[in-house]
C-alpha cells in the first residue's frame, strides 16, 4: 500500500487500498483499519488537523489492527 505523508503532530502517514486505511503515527505504530469507505479517507487528507479527524470519524467506528 502507498504511503502519502501528511502535515500533522500525531501523524507521519496514510494509505488507502480496497477499503483498508493505514495510518502510521509519530510514535512508530502503524494501525490499519478495515471497511472504511474511499470518502472517509478523502475527507482525512482534506482535514485541518488529521488527529482531530481521526478521533471523530475513525476510532471506534472500524475494526482495527497494529501492523
Amino acid at each position: 500500500m502507498n504511503m502519502i505523508e501528511v502535515q500533522s503532530s500525531n501523524v507521519v502517514a496514510v494509505g488507502y487500498e480496497n477499503g483498508t486505511l493505514a495510518v502510521e503515527f509519530a510514535s512508530g505504530s502503524t494501525y490499519e483499519y478495515a471497511n472504511v469507505p474511499q470518502q472517509v479517507y478523502e475527507a482525512l487528507l482534506a482535514a485541518p488537523s488529521k488527529g482531530r479527524f481521526l478521533r471523530e470519524s475513525v476510532y471506534g467506528k472500524y475494526g482495527y489492527r497494529r501492523v
